[in-house]
């Protein structure tokens, strides 16, 4: 809402004034494709690069969370250096170090990929800790059920326990979907065309930073809107479910 306000506020500015150049977005200036239709072609880019990466990250999560749980220590302690290690290193860091270092150990991936890769080793280490703490959440008495209707401890962990544990953690994993879609900007250093680049490629052109870069904001700003929105309709919906069921 305050975004929004302020920037008709600044586009109030640039009619009065020479201080602004709002034009530079103006989607009727120029024929075929306007510089807003380019800022806007990283949407697409983005949302991939952030759903592929969270579908490798929430299953890496759940195994590494896992893990954590086990009383064999060679898996637990697997679980605290690799959670520890990976939240201890910078996600550019780890984008270049995933992009540039690579190719130096003959391992040769595209750009896309690379960016996936990072963002989910990154995101990897905090869905385990979200695994470990929704599963940790869940009642002993749930388990002590399972064992007594002579369930195996696979299938207690599938159809008690983990059913359980994401109605728990859904919030804290939606949190995690808007803070990857974020951070997602940060490929933009390796070349990636998503929003942040095409952004900056725009502005080497234009000289616009303020207007480019405030379009800019409002395109994160509406993703995540609509990506919060997604979240809670489906926290309630899952609500709605378990009532249902009681």
């Amino acid at each position: 809402m305050w975004l929004v306000l302020a920037l008709g506020g600044l586009l109030i500015l640039g009619a009065c004034g020479q201080n602004f150049g709002w034009h530079v977005v103006d989607p009727t200036l120029k024929g075929g494709r306007s510089n807003l239709e380019f800022l806007i072609s990283g949407f697409w880019y983005t949302i991939l690069l952030s759903l592929t990466s969270l579908a490798i990250s929430i299953p890496m999560g759940l195994i590494i969370g896992l893990c954590g749980l086990s009383s064999n220590r060679i898996l637990s302690g697997f679980n605290r250096t690799y959670v520890e290690f990976v939240r201890a290193i910078p996600l550019l860091v780890l984008i270049l170090w995933v992009y540039y270092g690579l190719p130096e150990l003959d391992v040769r991936i595209s750009l896309f990929w690379s960016g996936v890769i990072a963002l989910a080793i990154g995101e990897s280490a905090f869905q385990a800790e979200i695994f470990r703490g929704g599963i940790q959440s869940v009642p002993r008495g749930q388990v002590e059920a399972a064992k007594a209707i002579s369930l195996s401890p696979t299938d207690t962990m599938r159809y008690v326990i983990l059913p359980q544990a994401i109605k728990r953690i859904l919030p804290a994993m939606g949190n995690q979907f808007i803070y990857v879609v974020k951070m997602s900007s940060l490929v933009s250093i390796i070349g990636a065309p998503e929003l942040t680049r095409k952004a900056n490629e725009l502005i080497v052109t234009e000289y616009r930073a303020l207007e480019i870069y405030t379009i800019l904001a409002l395109e994160y700003l509406a993703l995540v809107l609509i990506l919060s929105a997604g979240v809670r309709w489906l926290e309630r919906r899952m609500g709605a479910d378990e009532r249902t069921a009681r």
